[in-house]
């Protein structure tokens, strides 16, 4: 009688492995691993494109983790007409109204701005030009990769005023049995707020996907604003203005 075959896992790349678990981005974990700051079921790993089981133990030395620590993560309150990301046509970047001048002072957990938390600033995430509302700016890639990661579940709720008649039928659309370029949306939940606005809350952010949304239903988006990601709101911070993300916040 043959043995049992016993299929053994596939080694997979430490990078890809710590950014999996949410360690940190690849390009962080390959950074960690030159510095020798990764250690692997109790055995240092400093070779990168090392391949190890992907049940293995992953731990982070203190470099590592001071370096973590020292990331922030800023929540602004995007105006309409600046871009998410690059500058483009002439339009300015989010990032540029991060500064001493616009933090929100009345913000009771904030810290004093340093020019250093520029560095390596993005956006996890995308708000259009004509949308206005939380955008969330990181130099932390577990951040990142928890807001718009391709495994990221996290809601994001929107108020969004329109214009147009509406149906039972629309309404139904909206919260499930749309597609946008041949592919079929996520459900989403969507109810009236008011006689002219909608709440939108989606777990997917495809380009425009609200407005094009609205369109597929005979209705025109004539204001939209992001008021929550995760468990993080947007709550009173003004237009124009950023705070950090807190120590204890989590989206």
């Amino acid at each position: 009688m043959s043995s049992p075959i016993v299929k053994v896992p596939e080694k997979i790349r430490l990078s890809k492995l710590m950014s999996a678990r949410g360690l940190c981005s690849r390009r962080e974990a390959d950074a960690y691993i030159e510095r020798g700051w990764v250690h692997v079921d109790g055995i240092l790993v400093n070779t990168l494109g090392t391949k190890v089981d992907p049940g293995s133990a992953i731990t982070l030395t203190g470099g590592a983790r001071a370096q973590q620590a020292g990331r922030v993560t800023i929540l602004l309150n995007k105006p309409i007409g600046l871009v998410s990301g690059q500058a483009e046509d002439g339009y300015r970047p989010a990032v540029s109204l991060i500064g001493p001048q616009t933090q929100d002072l009345s913000d009771a957990r904030r810290a004093p701005f340093d020019p250093s938390h520029l560095r390596g600033l993005a956006p996890a995430g995308r708000l259009d030009i004509d949308s206005q509302g939380l955008l969330v700016l990181t130099q932390d890639g577990r951040i990142a990769k928890t807001l718009i990661g391709a495994d990221s579940r996290i809601e994001k709720e929107y108020l969004v005023r329109v214009e147009g008649r509406l149906d039972a039928n629309g309404l139904k659309l909206l919260n499930h049995g749309l597609a946008l370029d041949g592919v079929s949306l996520k459900p989403a939940r969507v109810r009236w707020q008011n006689d002219d606005q909608l709440r939108f809350v989606l777990q997917e952010g495809r380009k425009r996907q609200i407005r094009r949304m609205c369109e597929l239903v005979g209705l025109r988006v004539t204001g939209l604003k992001r008021i929550r990601i995760g468990r993080v709101k947007l709550g009173d911070l003004p237009l124009g203005r950023w705070r950090y993300l807190a120590p204890g916040e989590h989206f």
